[in-house]
């Protein structure tokens, strides 16, 4: 090599990832031993020299936290997303955000790019389908990261989880809609063989089991036109249902603009309930009953639990869950005051 080694070429050396090499440099105790040894061995054999003043102007990058949603269209993502973005800037902490668009390749694409820009941590809200290979990128690199609101890597050891509690809104909400005279509830939404679908689905049929109750599920795209078609397709094909408990709010408003749309009330004649409580779920006609998780919440805690397991080293549980409660509005019979 005729020109002078970087650190590029020492993490292609040692086939690990630039921010790994950054770790070794820094002496960080986040990097197994095996790894520095492994990176330390490749530096030797390239004549790799450690300028510090150079990186003492790279430290800037400290601090910097990568922010990986994957669907910032949808309200409930972006207000987890502002959430924890303000939190982290109020303990000195900047972070970069990217959507994914529920598309694996392009995560595993930004997460690389964060791993090599030098990010101190991670925190995913991962999207589906072939992920493994992301998740062992970050391993290797050796930095925190935070699987948040869904989980699709079950290593809980290197990427713990924290998420609401959706098998017990889904079951409150069933409770709540069978308590006030439903006759047939069904459930809408959720795409089939995703984690989060059957957790949502989970407390759904086990409120149903215990009233002794037949399940009517249709799911499909977790969207308003999806709402807004089921809405139409129940009037028509099952006409014996008369509440629904949806995967989430945008599902539940788009079912009221179907509703609307074939003349059928929400509130006495059909009850409603959503769930994540968004704030058009409260601004809505009628107003929309809905499963609150609090997400703005979750989110400050995520910085927090973040920020301490970089300044402290200790990682947070495998998996946690917070809780959630049903907020009572208009679509299920309520007043509207929320």
């Amino acid at each position: 090599m005729t020109r002078r080694p970087t650190i590029i070429d020492v993490a292609r050396e040692a086939g690990v990832s630039k921010s790994t090499v950054s770790l070794v440099l820094q002496n960080s105790a986040s990097v197994r031993d095996e790894t520095r040894k492994q990176v330390r061995a490749a530096m030797a054999r390239i004549g790799y020299v450690y300028n510090r003043s150079a990186a003492n102007m790279r430290s800037s990058n400290a601090g910097l936290v990568g922010l990986v949603i994957n669907d910032l269209r949808n309200p409930f993502f972006t207000e987890f997303a502002t959430s924890l973005q303000m939190a982290l800037a109020d303990k000195g902490y900047s972070a970069v955000i990217a959507n994914t668009d529920e598309d694996p390749g392009l995560q595993a694409q930004v997460v690389g790019s964060m791993i090599e820009h030098g990010v101190s941590a991670l925190i995913l809200c991962p999207a589906y389908g072939e992920t493994r290979a992301t998740f062992d990128a970050i391993a290797r690199a050796g930095i925190p990261a935070m699987q948040m609101l869904r989980r699709v890597d079950d290593r809980l050891d290197l990427f713990p989880l924290t998420a609401p509690d959706y098998a017990r809104g889904s079951g409150e909400a069933t409770r709540h809609l069978l308590a006030g005279g439903a006759r047939q509830v069904a459930f809408v939404g959720g795409l089939e063989g995703r984690a989060v679908t059957e957790e949502r689905q989970d407390g759904y049929l086990s409120a149903l089991a215990e009233a002794g109750m037949t399940p009517v599920m249709l799911t499909g795209q977790s969207t308003r036109e999806f709402g807004r078609e089921t809405a139409r397709r129940l009037a028509e094909t099952h006409p014996q249902v008369d509440a629904a408990v949806c995967f989430n709010d945008l599902v539940a408003l788009g079912m009221l603009s179907g509703f609307q749309e074939v003349g059928r009330d929400v509130g006495q004649g059909f009850r409603l309930v959503g769930f994540d409580d968004i704030s058009e779920a409260a601004q809505c006609f009628p107003t929309l009953t809905s499963v609150r998780c609090d997400i703005a919440r979750i989110g400050a805690q995520a910085a927090e639990t973040v920020i301490d397991w970089l300044d402290k080293g200790t990682p947070p549980p495998g998996e946690t869950r917070t809780p959630v409660s049903l907020v009572v509005r208009q679509s299920s019979g309520g007043d509207g005051r929320s």
